[in-house]
């Protein structure tokens, strides 16, 4: 089979992750229980995710020209990841997040984007032969929405599959969501863009509704250990999860959208790349951290065949 080419237009930060009783209350001091830093921000971690996932990757977007930077490059570099199109900023250090994560498995997250920030249109247009030889394009919310535009008008144009993670949930123009193929929020993404909360089932729907009214192609709405919601002109789907033992959320997100772009890109139905994706995603929370949770390609058919 040929290997299915993926890009990612998107952020890359350094996460430095603690592990905590709970988070601390304003003015407290909290000990902690661990701490470590991993390579992190939404595009990079689905960068890593659709190569473990069997795709060659072409990542754009920018790093600081500092230490953090460089040990990121590094590590991307090692997945197979091409940084032919990653900027070196010399102006604006390397993105940060702060995670925090709780005994059950839960986060919350300071993110300071630094050079993530500074993508432009004019940094996307450079790589637009990169976006141009893949099927399929990864986009967030973690980099100016002028950066993001330009990669899905160069996507459309040679008729890949745009997919956009709305995260950070924020409001998105018209005129990137009519390039969108497919859309992947989650439940508080779905919240803000549609004013439905995605409680239940007819819920879900509904707003997935919505969303193909404001011109989306289809909506993947993620739903943690409720699966996911496929819906389409064909109507709601609801695709299962899978029962394992949770660790840490950080980027279950991530390895969901990087595995259904992979799935996508080798000729799946939409369907099938949601259940391939919700593998990938259950796979993640069993571990901590972003990079170290993205499961490699044999895991993901291991999971999908002790379930069939």
């Amino acid at each position: 089979m040929v290997q299915p080419r993926v890009a990612v237009v998107g952020g890359v930060n350094m996460d430095l992750v603690f592990s905590a009783p709970r988070r601390p209350q304003p003015g407290e001091t909290l000990v902690g229980t661990a701490f470590g830093t991993f390579v992190g921000g939404k595009g990079a971690n689905q960068a890593v995710a659709a190569a473990r996932a069997g795709a060659h990757v072409e990542f754009v977007g920018r790093l600081g020209a500092d230490d953090f930077g460089r040990d990121i490059a590094a590590v991307l570099e090692n997945e197979g990841i091409s940084l032919r199109h990653v900027i070196r900023d010399a102006e604006a250090g390397t993105g940060v997040a702060e995670i925090v994560v709780e005994p059950d498995g839960t986060n919350s997250i300071i993110v300071v984007p630094r050079a993530n920030g500074r993508l432009s249109a004019r940094d996307v247009a450079r790589a637009r032969g990169a976006i141009a030889g893949c099927s399929v394009l990864l986009l967030q919310l973690e980099v100016p929405v002028a950066a993001s535009e330009a990669a899905a008008r160069a996507a459309k144009q040679t008729g890949a599959t745009v997919i956009l993670n709305p995260a950070p949930a924020a409001d998105i123009p018209a005129t990137l969501l009519a390039r969108v193929d497919v859309l992947t929020p989650n439940e508080p993404e779905t919240m803000q863009l549609t004013g439905i909360a995605p409680h239940t089932p007819e819920d879900a729907a509904r707003a997935g509704r919505a969303l193909l009214q404001r011109g989306v192609g289809a909506v993947v709405l993620t739903l943690g250990e409720r699966g996911a919601l496929v819906v389409d002109e064909d109507g709601a789907e609801r695709v299962p999860s899978f029962e394992v033992p949770a660790v840490d959320t950080t980027a279950a997100g991530d390895a969901f959208c990087g595995a259904l772009g992979v799935a996508l890109a080798e000729g799946r139905s939409l369907r099938e790349a949601t259940r391939f994706a919700c593998a990938a995603g259950a796979l993640a929370v069993t571990k901590m951290g972003a990079g170290p949770s993205l499961p490699a390609r044999q895991e993901i058919e291991r999971l999908l065949s002790g379930q069939e």
